[in-house]
């Protein structure tokens, strides 16, 4: 029985330590799940936003959404809603909803290396907060989806320099024409069997110019010898120019002479000026010589009738009828 008893014991033994490690594993792996959970925020507050798009292609569950490169929120769900469109559902925490507005923009992006990025812009910080559970559009941006365009377009522009190239096209044409162009300006003739057409022309055109250049010559010719002439007509000593420069020395001595009398008129105006003074003068003495020699014909006249009154031999000469 004791030997028994000695066997059990290290079996309890093994058993205990096995259980105690079990015990410990799970408690580890529990506090594990609870760290990552709170690392993750799951026992944060946070507020609900929903972003509805066409196309949720490349969002995944646990998507982070950014803002200036910071994660400020995770995608929680993603469904198909009523009207088609695909709404992706993202837990904010409350610590990091104040970076966003009611006029923030959200966007998803994706590359073409790499995966698809949730970012939200604001633009204005002084806006309203945003709302618990708001609903706002997201706006797609996919480098993918203008492959086929560019692709579209390089084909398009494919064809077109194959149209351009191609034998019997206009620029084919066109380099034909020049290439003729080429082989006429060097050949013979030069440009003048280009201007002309064949080398029997640009022969008969250049003797042509010949002799016009010839004439032209002549005419330049002339021309230097009338010019020479004109200039001895005028600038000569018995030119056109030396009889001006007589008249005017000739006009010069009669300005002068007029010049001279204007002064001896102006001397004799002054003196005018002087002799209707005196005449002034004159005439007011004589206005007051007039009034003395009245008063002294007045007083005259009043001393021959005092007279002739007070005169005792005075003549009646008044007729007294019966």
């Amino acid at each position: 029985m004791t030997e028994q008893t000695n066997e059990a014991a290290p079996v309890r033994n093994a058993e205990f330590k096995a259980l105690l490690l079990l015990v410990l594993m799970v408690v580890l792996v529990a506090g594990s799940a609870l760290y990552l959970l709170y690392a993750r925020g799951a026992f944060e507050a946070t507020q609900t936003l929903v972003l509805q798009t066409d196309n949720s292609e490349g969002v995944t569950v646990g998507m982070d959404v950014t803002f200036a490169g910071f994660p400020i929120g995770r995608v929680r769900r993603i469904e198909l809603g009523k009207d088609g469109n695909a709404r992706v559902i993202v837990d904010v925490p409350r610590g990091d909803a104040h970076w966003l507005r009611s006029t923030s923009i959200f966007t998803l992006e994706r590359g073409l290396v790499g995966g698809a990025k949730l970012r939200a812009f604001s633009g204005i910080p002084t806006d309203p907060p945003l709302e618990d559970g708001a609903t706002r559009s997201l706006l797609v941006g996919d480098a993918g989806a203008e492959i086929p365009r560019l692709l579209a377009a390089a084909k398009d522009l494919l064809e077109n320099l194959n149209a351009l190239t191609a034998e019997n096209s206009a620029l084919a044409a066109s380099l034909a024409n020049v290439q003729g162009v080429t082989g006429k300006l060097n050949g013979p003739g030069g440009a003048m069997g280009l201007i002309a057409g064949d080398d029997k022309n640009a022969q008969q055109l250049a003797e042509r110019a010949s002799k016009l250049l010839i004439t032209v010559n002549a005419l330049a010719t002339k021309a230097d010898s009338l010019i020479g002439h004109a200039d001895t007509q005028v600038f000569g000593k018995q030119g056109v120019m030396t009889d001006a420069q007589a008249t005017i020395v000739q006009l010069n001595g009669l300005l002068a002479d007029a010049r001279n009398s204007l002064k001896k008129m102006d001397a004799v105006l002054v003196e005018a000026q002087a002799v209707g003074a005196n005449a002034k003068e004159a005439t007011a003495d004589l206005g007051t010589l007039r009034g003395e020699v009245e008063s002294s014909l007045r007083r005259v006249e009043q001393l021959v009738n005092e007279i002739n009154r007070k005169w005792p031999f005075k003549r009646d000469t008044e007729i007294k009828l019966p």
